[in-house]
């Protein structure tokens, strides 16, 4: 290691300060970066904890330890440690709401939120775990017009883009449409959808689920500049 002479690296008024504590002393000056904490280089912590999170969500939402030690391949221990925890790792608490989806989004955890949305709210059945282990990408929460989404195999019509006031709409979960091949289709709500026509709500928030790269980079080029975000409700 080269040395340095102090008095022509540090400040003459800083010198004197530190000569009050180590004259004479060889000093080793650590580089000014904050120590990262175990496991942030990696992002394994931020996996771990984002998993923590969905594990008490879904316990809140009624699923009971055994289950859960069974989902995550964890110890009945490890889940109610996980569970029972007084430390806070910034844990936000899901609502089958737009506001609550937002509130995900905003911090990275919209596709947490759609996991405790089908699995929790919508109660999907065996076909929820084949659909979360492929491969998806989620764009939203947007603003979405529904005449847009296909009906029975045909487009449906609306009398145009602008959303009709909905003072509730904060308060229902927003919908979850799959763009495939130049198309969008309503995946688990039909009968929320057909109750929002009935209503003449022309847009409503929404979540788009992608799966094939063709189909992202043809929404992307087509309606990635078009829909606009909700990034409040």
């Amino acid at each position: 290691m080269k040395y340095e002479n102090a008095g022509e690296v540090i400040p003459e008024k800083l010198l004197k300060e530190i000569q009050k504590y180590a004259a004479g002393k060889l000093l080793y000056i650590p580089i000014g970066k904050e120590k990262k904490g175990w496991g942030e280089t990696s992002g394994y912590r931020d996996r771990l904890q984002k998993r923590n999170r969905m594990i008490r969500n879904k316990y809140a939402g009624g699923m009971t330890v055994s289950e859960l030690a069974d989902e995550y391949f964890l110890s009945l221990d490890s889940i109610k440690k996980i569970i029972y925890s007084k430390k806070n790792d910034g844990h936000m608490t899901y609502a089958p709401t737009v506001r609550s989806a937002v509130a995900y989004a905003n911090i990275g955890m919209l596709e947490e939120w759609i996991q405790c949305f089908l699995q929790l709210t919508l109660k999907s059945g065996p076909g929820f775990y084949d659909f979360m282990e492929e491969k998806h990408v989620y764009f939203g929460v947007v603003k979405f017009p529904l005449r847009l989404i296909q009906v029975d195999g045909e487009q449906a019509t609306g009398a145009d883009e602008e959303n009709e006031p909905d003072d509730h709409a904060a308060d229902l979960p927003p919908l979850l449409i799959q763009y495939e091949e130049g198309r969008f289709y309503c995946i688990e709500q039909k009968e929320m959808l057909a109750a929002l026509k009935r209503r003449k709500v022309n847009a409503f928030p929404t979540i788009i689920v992608l799966k094939e790269t063709a189909d992202y980079q043809r929404f992307k080029k087509h309606y990635g500049n078009v829909l606009f975000f909700i990034d409040h409700a």
